[in-house]
């Protein structure tokens, strides 16, 4: 039996020209210690919050190496060129356990927007594959960080869906977005990001909805009339109950199933409503539907019609989601929504007779409409 290596020696160099995985070394312990103190790094890490200078050199130089020798985690420094070319400690990845592993990965706050971590992670989850005899790589994050999601659905990880209470961290149980990449996969993305890019208006602008909105999304999902017409909504409906809808349209434009816009007022890019394409992937992957509701400091201003027709347009579009049809779904007695549809050009193709559940309990006619790509 080969003895191994003791650390750092063990530690493979792992690099794809631009991005390079190493052992940690003293002088990375100043950079790692900012990026565990960095309020992003806090906020969706179990990293401690008074986390001394010490506590990051005892976990580069003691812990790390502790888990290389009794083989439970493989934990490499991150190195990227800085601004200036010059290599510098960018975050760390870790690869824990197998043949079934799973991955953690934290990035320092200058090495982020460069596509570092789509690199590392793709060069720990290989290297696992080839040389540690791993099968499949699990990715877990809290429920709403998004910059760790688009990691692993860059790297080509299956996204799996929300395991309720499956974090526990600071003492708090936490929900977790869940992934698996498997030994043969290919590293490149499975579902193509919904994303809901910025579209121009004269009055308005289309825009990803985001944490500043969520105020708002209560006034507007709080208001009788939207509750009237919007059936199911949480009673009282709270700021988590908007961070959780936040979430929810971040994952489902990962999925490719929904692109969601804030329809924001030009004039001051408040929140003035919501309009999303839906069904993305549905029995039909060639058409789309969509849906929306205002503010109730939007309505009456013609911004709704305005938004849905650049919504529809980027529908349509083929550099855009490129759907051939969209469908449109109004309760006969919501006249604005109806003239939202007319408006931006929907046919109307039938009803269905007490179809739509309204929020006092009643049904109403629930009339239907198309639109074609010309």
């Amino acid at each position: 039996m080969t003895e191994q290596l003791p650390w750092p020696l063990c530690v493979p160099v792992l690099t794809d020209g631009e991005v390079t995985l190493r052992a940690h070394t003293p002088d990375d312990v100043d950079d790692l210690h900012a990026m565990s103190t960095d309020p992003e790094t806090q906020r969706w890490t179990s990293v401690p919050a008074d986390q001394p200078r010490e506590g990051s050199a005892d976990f580069a130089l003691r812990q790390i190496p502790a888990w290389w020798a009794d083989g439970s985690s493989a934990g490499f420094a991150i190195e990227a060129p800085d601004d200036d070319g010059r290599p510098r400690f960018a975050g760390n990845v870790d690869l824990r356990g197998g043949p079934v592993a799973s991955i953690g990965y934290a990035l320092a706050p200058w090495a982020r927007g460069r596509g570092v971590m789509r690199r590392a992670v793709d060069l720990a989850v290989q290297w696992g594959f080839a040389e540690r005899g791993v099968e499949a790589v699990h990715w877990s994050a809290h429920v709403g960080n998004e910059a760790s999601l688009r990691v692993a659905h860059a790297c080509g990880f299956e996204l799996v869906g929300t395991s309720p209470a499956s974090l526990h961290e600071r003492g708090r149980v936490l929900d977790a977005w869940t992934a698996v990449i498997r030994f043969g996969d290919a590293p490149v993305p499975r579902t193509r990001w919904a994303e809901p890019i910025v579209l121009e208006g004269e009055r308005v602008r289309l825009r990803p909805l985001r944490e500043g909105d969520l105020l708002r999304v209560v006034q507007a999902c709080t208001d009788p009339l939207t509750r009237q017409w919007v059936d199911g909504l949480p009673d009282p409906y709270t700021l988590a109950n908007a961070a959780d809808f936040l979430a929810e349209s971040v994952w489902h434009a990962a999925t490719g199933e929904k692109a969601t816009w804030a329809i924001a007022d030009a004039a001051d890019d408040e929140l003035a409503g919501l309009v999303s394409v839906m069904g993305l992937r549905g029995l039909d992957p060639t058409s789309g539907e969509i849906g929306y509701w205002a503010h109730p400091e939007g309505r009456g201003r013609g911004l709704l019609t305005e938004a849905v027709a650049l919504a529809v347009r980027h529908a349509l579009d083929p550099d855009g989601l490129d759907r051939r049809r969209l469908t449109l779904h109004a309760a006969a007695g919501n006249g604005p929504s109806n003239a939202i549809a007319v408006r931006n050009g929907f046919e109307r193709v039938g009803t269905e007779r007490a179809a739509e559940r309204l929020g006092d309990g009643t049904y109403d006619d629930l009339h239907a409409y198309d639109l074609l790509r010309a």
